[in-house]
């Protein structure tokens, strides 16, 4: 099978230990033509979806008990936006990609997008851009790690942003509230804003039943962002008020 054709393979690995309960990297790696780092790479990246567990030498199935409890396939309406996100990225371009579920639901098609650089305070999202055959180029902010966000942040993190200058910044919310803008309930908000600032553009990808959540903490108000992703339930009277900020608005359709 070719190399090229990564999600094929993936889903014959996933029929392949369907059948037997358990597969290794040796047998996995003869079976598809591959090298092992290649079948290493596909075993972690079905891990971090939930779809299987990882053991020394190769893979077992998901035990029963775990599955719909710890690691929850990413929706649907995610992988929508994730896409429109991954459409807005042009060749070399410099991004910054936020903790967070429905940004790092973009990782794996960004293996596709010639000469990225890519910046996140993220270990998910950097340990999953790893497992990419064609990685983009990865930096890390360090700094402070806050468990609640999964994510580096504080000064140290602020210091190393303000090196750099990015073309986009791809970054969730917990809630849009349609007067204010982007909200949290972290209150952990400086690198956020730091990111805005060294970033030329900002992209904010939320699922639409988030449009419209009033949670206390602003996080980037309206002014600082230019692009609103969301998927097609978002009701046309939100539509019209994100619109009238000048937010360019993207309503994503699940295919």
């Amino acid at each position: 099978m070719s190399k090229r054709n990564t999600p094929q393979r993936r889903h014959n690995i996933l029929a392949l230990l369907s059948e037997q309960g358990e597969v290794s990297v040796d047998q996995l790696a003869q079976r598809f033509e591959t090298s092992e780092v290649t079948i290493r790479k596909d075993l972690a990246a079905l891990e971090t979806n939930g779809l299987l567990l990882r053991r020394y030498g190769g893979a077992v199935s998901m035990p029963q008990e775990l599955i719909g409890d710890v690691s929850q396939p990413i929706s649907l309406f995610k992988q929508a936006i994730a896409r429109a996100a991954v459409g807005l990225i042009r060749e070399h371009a410099r991004i910054i990609i936020d903790s967070g579920s429905t940004t790092a639901a973009m990782i794996p098609q960004l293996g596709l997008q010639p000469g990225l650089v890519v910046m996140t305070n993220s270990l998910h999202v950097a340990n999953a851009l790893g497992e990419l055959e064609h990685e983009p180029v990865l930096l890390m902010t360090g700094g402070t790690w806050d468990p609640h966000s999964e994510s580096f942040q504080g000064q140290v993190a602020e210091q190393v942003l303000r090196s750099y200058d990015f073309d986009q910044l791809f970054i969730g919310a917990d809630g849009i509230d349609l007067t204010r803008g982007t909200t949290t309930f972290n209150e952990l908000l400086g690198l956020s804003r730091v990111m805005a600032d060294v970033a030329r553009e900002v992209i904010v990808m939320v699922e639409a039943e988030k449009v419209g959540r009033k949670i206390p903490n602003l996080e980037l108000p309206w002014s600082s962002v230019h692009t609103l992703i969301t998927d097609d339930r978002l009701p046309q009277a939100a539509r019209e008020q994100i619109q009238a900020r000048g937010i360019t608005l993207i309503c994503a359709a699940v295919s």
